[in-house]
């Protein structure tokens, strides 16, 4: 038990992290962007790069990477999203732009770093061993303690920030916002290249991990998706809860039916089916929206 709790945080902390990303963008602008999980490759494959190739240290990876994607993220919603979000009427509008943003990246990546997986060496050698109870190598233990500290970070300057209030002021009510003195594009700019940098941060803390491949972007929006939907869409406190929850379903499932291959994934998005039938804005989401 104690293994599969650990296991469960491990998964959640990384989750929170990809998801916060997402909802951030979604209750800054209400759209759904479907290239997040291709910007958690992008992440990946620079962290590869500054690592493994230029041969720096991993933090400077990490901050590398964040911060190229929060530079992509702000042209992507000052030159794209914003354009069609004044132009269009038609929120499918937005939808349809994610998903090409998602397809050139996903030929980006091709182009640039091909198909093949790429990985870096182990941060931290050795394993944790606490009585044959709960067995995790350091590495995994030192991301799961960046991506808390992410997360915790994200938390309090989204709190305590005069940034983040403005932020929180935008997600909550647009036009009282701006009547209030809010600059509306601003800081939907900079909201997005936020949720961007946090996807190239947990991009760049799980290429030592898990490594990075082009295949990876899809499932990764999904599972963002999923969270959200769990936690309630546009609510920062329901990515949290969502990605812890969608951690430990896999902690759990992964270890009592390993037996049984992908049956792990067919449970889980059962369980969310039902779910959203009897809940369908999610766990703090309201029913108004």
């Amino acid at each position: 038990m104690e293994q599969i709790i650990a296991n469960g945080l491990y998964l959640g902390a990384q989750y929170a992290l990809i998801a916060l990303g997402l909802t951030l963008i979604f209750s800054l602008m209400n759209v759904l962007n479907f290239a997040h999980g291709q910007m958690y490759v992008l992440g990946g494959f620079i962290t590869y790069t500054v690592v493994a190739q230029l041969g720096l240290p991993f933090l400077l990876g990490i901050l590398v990477s964040g911060l190229l994607l929060a530079l992509m993220g702000a042209g992507v919603e000052k030159y794209l999203f914003r354009p069609v979000v004044a132009r269009s009427v038609r929120e499918e509008s937005t939808m349809l732009l994610a998903a090409g943003i998602a397809f050139f990246l996903d030929a980006v990546i091709l182009l640039l770093f091909g198909e093949k997986q790429r990985g870096i060496p182990k941060i931290v050698d050795g394993v944790f061993n606490w009585d044959f109870r709960i067995i995790m190598p350091y590495d995994r233990i030192v991301v799961g303690l960046l991506a808390l500290a992410a997360v915790a970070a994200f938390i309090l300057y989204m709190r305590y920030s005069r940034t983040g209030r403005a932020m929180r002021a935008l997600a909550q009510d647009r036009t009282a916002a701006q009547l209030m003195g809010v600059d509306v594009n601003r800081y939907s700019m900079f909201g997005f290249a936020l949720g961007a940098m946090l996807a190239g941060v947990a991009g760049g803390l799980l290429v030592s991990i898990t490594g990075v491949n082009l295949g990876m972007g899809g499932p990764t929006s999904i599972k963002a998706f999923m969270m959200i939907m769990i936690g309630g869409a546009g609510v920062i406190s329901g990515a949290i809860a969502g990605g812890f929850i969608l951690g430990m379903m896999e902690s759990v499932g992964l270890t009592v039916l390993a037996a049984y291959g992908d049956v792990t994934y067919l449970i889980i998005f059962a369980s969310l089916m039902v779910f959203l039938a009897f809940r369908p804005q999610g766990l703090m989401g309201k029913p108004w929206g």
